[in-house]
């Protein structure tokens, strides 16, 4: 199954919390994080989500980032 079909799936399902800019998922391929606020900037905001995902307990520094235009939005992927 491709990483998109994955996010597609794992983003029907609860979240685990939510920041101001932010929807956070865990899902099978690392944690996600969709865009929530306004129009997603250019380049994807890779520090911004660093920021708010302290907000939810998550310190994603040093975790591998990638980026995802899915059905739902645009998702920054976070894992090992």
């Amino acid at each position: 199954m491709a990483i998109r079909e994955l996010l597609e799936d794992a983003l029907k399902e609860p979240s685990i919390g939510s920041t101001p800019c932010f929807r956070w998922h865990a899902t099978p391929v690392g944690i996600a994080a969709l865009w929530c606020a306004e129009a997603p900037p250019v380049p994807p905001p890779f520090e911004a989500a660093l920021q708010e995902g302290l907000q939810v307990g998550l310190d994603l520094s040093r975790e591998e980032r990638e980026f995802h235009q899915v059905s739902s939005g645009l998702v920054l992927l976070f894992h090992s």
